[in-house]
């Protein structure tokens, strides 16, 4: 391995020590009181040596989404290659897909959902928004693709494939976001797999020609 291989996987080592670390500090304290220097502390470095990595707090808090991104379009991709399945089932398996990906990891959806319908997204480098950008329009892209299926085949309604699938997200991350917050003021009780097993089914409902 050359220096420069060493020195890239040095950085990247370094870049996920400090993402773990704020992924504890955020969800110890939120995202609001958390500050860089607490980061700092609990991945043991120096504030100077985080903003080589991540010119702000908003930056790293983002940079949280793009490894469940990547997930999820690993799941998509497994749902929409399984060509046993015919598009009812497909749908069904989409709905699993989404329970999978909650699921590996709870509070970086959480943090997603927020990210999406905060100011955060305007203070990221170019770079790192075109990444977030880039992953999520694969994402719904292959949302898109299952009821685009069912629609070729006479099974679902004819609507827009990318309507459908923004419709389906916009389903998804406000029903976390509205059962963390419930889960906060409600004595942490956690209704949001229940809940979102209904919005699913009653989604699935509507998509399917009368």
């Amino acid at each position: 391995m050359g220096i420069r291989e060493r020195k890239e996987r040095e950085r990247e080592r370094r870049r996920q020590q400090i993402i773990v670390a704020a992924k504890r500090v955020f969800s110890e304290k939120g995202f609001n009181r958390s500050t860089m220097e607490d980061i700092a502390k609990e991945a043991e470095l120096s504030p100077g040596t985080l903003y080589l990595y991540f010119k702000n707090k908003d930056e790293l808090y983002a940079s949280l989404s793009l490894r469940i991104l990547q997930y999820l379009i690993i799941r998509l991709e497994h749902v929409n290659g399984n060509h046993d399945l015919n598009p009812v089932q497909k749908v069904d398996a989409l709905n699993e897909a989404m329970f999978d990906v909650y699921e590996f990891d709870p509070l970086i959806i959480i943090n997603m959902a927020h990210l999406q319908s905060s100011e955060t997204l305007k203070n990221l480098s170019d770079e790192l928004l075109g990444e977030i950008e880039a992953l999520s329009r694969k994402s719904l892209g292959a949302i898109a693709r299952i009821f685009q299926e069912g629609i070729d085949q006479g099974v679902f309604i004819d609507e827009h494939p990318i309507a459908l699938a923004d419709i389906f997200w916009s389903m998804f991350s406000g029903v976390v976001l509205w059962e963390s917050s419930k889960s906060i003021i409600n004595d942490n009780k956690n209704y949001l797999k229940e809940t979102l097993k209904i919005a699913f089914e009653i989604f699935a409902r509507g998509l399917k020609k009368v």
